[in-house]
């Protein structure tokens, strides 16, 4: 089955059901555990694609993993119970998983989900990168990652489906097709894909999203696996590469390996655990395909908005980070490149006229986005965080405003596509150079990789 097909088409949910009638059908489900009724419900932050509710039952803390309607759970490959299945299997196997008690039934009326008990640490990225010792951390990583990939396929769902590397590079192209097809970047990853698929090997459970954000951790100990929901069986690369993602490391760009160590780190604690060893050619074949992936997840975030299933002012402002792994993915491919075009300068971009006249859509939206600064402190929980989105999405429109960015251009992706430009094609790579960085500079321009690559391709700080 392609990956492609099943991981990029998460919307987030509203909460279609008021917060009683949420616990009256989550004490049914805890009295089939002879669990006391629910205590002090609230729904934490984060969360994408799933919603989570922690809450006290008999003095202890749990937590609620659900989607509140059966059918946003039509076309996943598996369900909540498989999922649940999945995690139970790695919490005996030693993975520092949740211990699941629960799962909902239909008459619950609540959805689908299942109910684990709370761990301790934090998912906070920025909170695990100041930890004190990120080096012990990492090897904890490491640890997991080779016991979740040595669970045996016998004791795990049938549902569970395995990644045709040629399908899930296929499904990208058709999910770039339909985004328009027009990113020359996103192109030379699909045309890089295509000339350097590896050959299948023996598939062995793959986590599918394991990184920070998706881990806890406390004490710089890791505390907690989560988010299962894209586990599948293929090469163990993939989630070796993922993890180390620009993306993912946050602040810490310089630590390639999850943002917490060096990769000769975690390669050498992985395989001490796992007894496998680590290819570097097919750790970069998975990190150029999880950026791609990642790339046309952001992407795609837009069309949700567009049809209407999901209205949530978020999917808009991460459509606009697909800038972001633009950038990340053109410093993956250009060692490819000739020398000579590695070394091309960058050409020079026009300058801009002094604004005159009418206010211009950007100063709207800075006026705007001052506007509700000052009144920021009136909101709170959830409302004071959209409001903190809603001011990123009037920043974005103003800094593009300004720049007058352009990077579609669907003759040339199709050109890349074809074979008929190349990043041996003479100015194509500095072209694509100044657009990235002119439009991560408009989108994001706090990404740590942003800096990065400014000094490597201009010199500048």
């Amino acid at each position: 089955m392609s990956h492609a097909a099943f991981v990029c088409t998460d919307v987030s949910m509203g909460e279609i059901e008021s917060a009683g009638a949420l616990e009256q059908g989550l004490a049914k489900a805890l009295a089939r555990a002879g669990m006391a009724a629910p205590e002090g419900v609230r729904r934490l932050t984060g969360g994408a694609t799933m919603e989570s509710w922690r809450f006290s039952s008999g003095g202890e803390d749990f937590v609620l993993r659900r989607a509140p309607s059966l059918a946003f759970m039509e076309g996943r490959p598996f369900g909540h119970d498989s999922e649940a299945a999945i995690i139970g299997a790695a919490h005996a196997a030693g993975v520092t998983a949740p211990e699941v008690l629960v799962g909902l039934q239909p008459g619950d009326g609540i959805g689908s989900g299942f109910v684990m008990r709370a761990l301790p640490g934090t998912p906070d990225p920025r909170a695990i990168l100041a930890m004190d010792d990120p080096a012990r951390l990492l090897r904890d990583v490491a640890r997991d990652l080779a016991r979740i990939h040595a669970l045996p396929r016998a004791g795990l769902p049938g549902d569970v489906p395995e990644l045709d590397y040629a399908e899930g590079i296929e499904g990208l192209a058709e999910q770039f097709e339909e985004a328009g097809g027009d990113r020359p970047i996103i192109a030379l990853g699909l045309r890089w894909l295509r000339e350097n698929m590896p050959d299948r090997v023996e598939p062995v459970l793959n986590h599918g999203d394991y990184r920070l954000g998706n881990l806890l951790a406390q004490d710089s100990q890791l505390t907690g696996v989560l988010d299962w929901e894209l586990a599948h069986f293929g090469d163990r690369h993939e989630d070796l590469a993922f993890g180390c993602m620009a993306v993912w490391r946050f602040a810490r760009v310089d630590r390639p390996a999850l943002g917490l160590g060096s990769l000769q780190d975690y390669v050498a604690a992985y395989e001490a655990e796992s007894g496998a060893r680590v290819d570097a050619g097919r750790f970069r074949f998975w990190l150029v395909y999880r950026t791609v992936w990642w790339a046309l997840g952001c992407l795609r975030m837009a069309s949700f908005w567009r049809s209407g299933d999901d209205r949530m002012l978020e999917r808009v402002v991460i459509s606009r980070r697909t800038s972001e792994q633009e950038l990340d993915l053109l410093l993956l491919l250009e060692e490819d490149a000739p020398e000579a075009e590695q070394a091309r300068a960058r050409p020079p971009r026009d300058a801009l006229p002094e604004p005159l006249g009418e206010a211009s859509a950007g100063e709207l939206a800075t006026a705007v986005a001052e506007w509700l600064g000052s009144v920021k402190d009136r909101m709170e929980g959830h409302d004071r965080f959209q409001l903190a989105v809603a001011r990123n999405a009037l920043g974005m429109i103003a800094r593009n405003d300004a720049a007058a960015t352009q990077v579609e251009d669907d003759m040339l992706a199709q050109d890349v596509l074809d074979g008929r430009a190349s990043l041996a094609t003479p100015g194509l790579l500095a072209m694509l150079r100044r657009a990235a960085l002119d439009k991560l500079g408009a989108d994001v321009p706090k990404y740590p990789m942003l800096a990065l690559a400014r000094k490597k391709w201009t010199g500048e700080d």
